[in-house]
């Protein structure tokens, strides 16, 4: 029992080390952090980010932000950019070295060389006072007191601070560029997160056939629609097809329990009138959120004002949307 206490109080430590250090960024956020923004922002080229061991790791992933949020990015390993991965960087870009100490041989002879090639030089740095920061001309200040190791040498706090730091410069620079959720969907078109951006009602229910009554069917018309169109429902529609209401099998069931003539019913003395609907151009995703407040499986698809088809639970299901 006291190793399982043991245990917990060593996860809660780190991650008390880790949130605390990630707070104190907020006071490294300086002019050199809006300069290099700004920087990156105007510039025509792309953000080459480099590093070794588990700075490379973090810049790989701060490269996929980048990129997936408007900001042309790429990843060069310090150690093979001395090996021929230089000719990756073009006159405009602009390099973002990682390194906690700033000091690493591969850091040291890699620096001259982009200097030399007039690349502008960003250091993500948890040292200040280092080789790296001293020799770029915007520092991005990742200072931390200590590891989350207790021997503080693995690099625990160091890589999350450099990966939130990456994080605050990723959204700036997606403000400045006024990236929106459309944008967003082109850069991420598979799976449920890009479908929910990018799909669009009439991207779905058109593989159905349209049950649709007159309101003065007849119930057995109602239920032959119900029935062989297989959506659970049913709208009620005039000559232009405008909508007028909507019988549900579970207004079937309700009208057989009041024991009434149901040989003499209409469509319009039984059907719901005002139905939830949705347009045929909103997203799929709004379709589901609307299902899920109204505790129902299934929405009229509007054309304008005219019916256009149904839209149902199972459609978003298949879709993966859910």
């Amino acid at each position: 029992m006291n190793l399982v206490k043991n245990i917990k109080n060593i996860a809660r430590e780190v991650l008390l080390n880790e949130s605390r250090a990630i707070e104190n960024l907020i006071n490294f956020i300086d002019n050199d952090f809006e300069a290099c923004v700004r920087e990156i922002h105007q510039s025509k080229g792309r953000v080459v980010i480099t590093g070794v061991g588990k700075s490379a790791i973090i810049a790989n992933k701060i490269v996929a932000t980048l990129n997936s949020t408007g900001t042309p990015a790429l990843f060069m390993h310090a150690a093979d950019a001395i090996h021929g991965d230089l000719g990756m960087i073009q006159k405009e870009d602009i390099v973002i070295c990682i390194s906690k100490s700033g000091s690493t041989p591969e850091i040291k002879v890699l620096v001259p060389l982009l200097k030399r090639r007039g690349s502008k030089l960003v250091a993500l740095v948890s040292n200040t006072n280092s080789y790296l920061a001293q020799q770029s001309d915007y520092v991005l200040n990742a200072t931390i007191s200590e590891e989350a190791c207790p021997n503080n040498l693995a690099p625990t706090t160091s890589t999350t601070v450099h990966l939130a730091m990456g994080d605050a410069l990723a959204v700036c620079l997606l403000e400045l560029r006024n990236f929106s959720p459309e944008d967003f969907a082109q850069y991420h078109p598979g799976g449920a997160l890009g479908k929910q951006l990018y799909l669009k009602v009439g991207d779905i229910y058109t593989n159905h056939e349209l049950p649709l009554v007159a309101p003065l069917a007849a119930i057995r018309e109602v239920i032959v629609q119900i029935s062989s169109k297989r959506l659970g429902a049913a709208a009620v529609v005039d000559d232009h097809k405008n909508l007028l209401g909507i019988i549900t099998d579970g207004d079937l069931r309700r009208m057989l329990e009041k024991e009434l003539d149901i040989h003499s019913l209409k469509a319009e003395q039984i059907m719901t009138r005002h139905p939830k609907t949705i347009s045929r151009d909103e997203f799929a995703v709004k379709a589901l959120q609307t299902m899920q407040e109204k505790n129902i499986t299934q929405l009229v698809v509007m054309n304008g004002d005219q019916v256009d088809g149904f839209i149902h639970l199972h459609d978003l299901l298949k879709e993966g949307i859910v």
